[in-house]
């Protein structure tokens, strides 16, 4: 049952990387008009051209489903897993993984901000005030998730890899 919740849970955490990913992108380095002549600034350009106000109750949804799922499978991880990196001494990957879990609680309390700062209003166009605040907000969930992502697959290999 573990192992299938942490297949689950990764695979939310790479739906979830993409939509922020993508949100991220669209609010830090928006498409401008006109741009893209070439191939190359085409697919660039249309990636960024994307309407972020959509990915948000998603992103909102998913960041929590998979915080929920890795709150699930974290007692396996405690028991099992951090044990054998401890006794290894691999102290540097149990400190990426304590680093993970504060980082994912900041950005779990940064979720209402990011909602209110991306809900939908359909009657009237963004807040062009907003759009900084937006983009950090975004940006600091986006490189959030990308270091859980990648610390959690360390962790994840490194006792696959030497642990068996």
């Amino acid at each position: 049952m573990i192992t299938f919740l942490l297949i689950l849970h990764g695979l939310a955490a790479v739906v979830l990387l993409g939509g922020l990913t993508h949100q991220a992108v669209a609010a830090i380095w928006p498409a401008r008009k006109g741009a893209g002549k070439h191939a190359n600034a085409a697919i660039a350009n249309s990636f960024r051209a994307v309407n972020a106000r959509l990915y948000t109750n998603t992103n909102v949804v998913l960041y929590v489903v998979t915080f929920v799922l890795g709150g699930l499978i974290y007692p396996a991880y405690r028991v099992a897993v951090r044990t054998w990196i401890e006794n290894a001494r691999l102290w540097s990957i149990s400190g990426m993984f304590e680093i993970k879990e504060q980082f994912l609680a900041i950005g779990l309390g940064m979720l209402p901000l990011y909602w209110l700062l991306w809900r939908h209003q359909p009657d009237q166009p963004p807040d062009p005030q907003f759009a900084s605040a937006r983009a950090w907000v975004t940006g600091i969930l986006c490189v959030v998730v990308w270091y859980s992502f990648l610390a959690g697959h360390i962790v994840n290999n490194v006792r696959g890899l030497f642990g068996q």
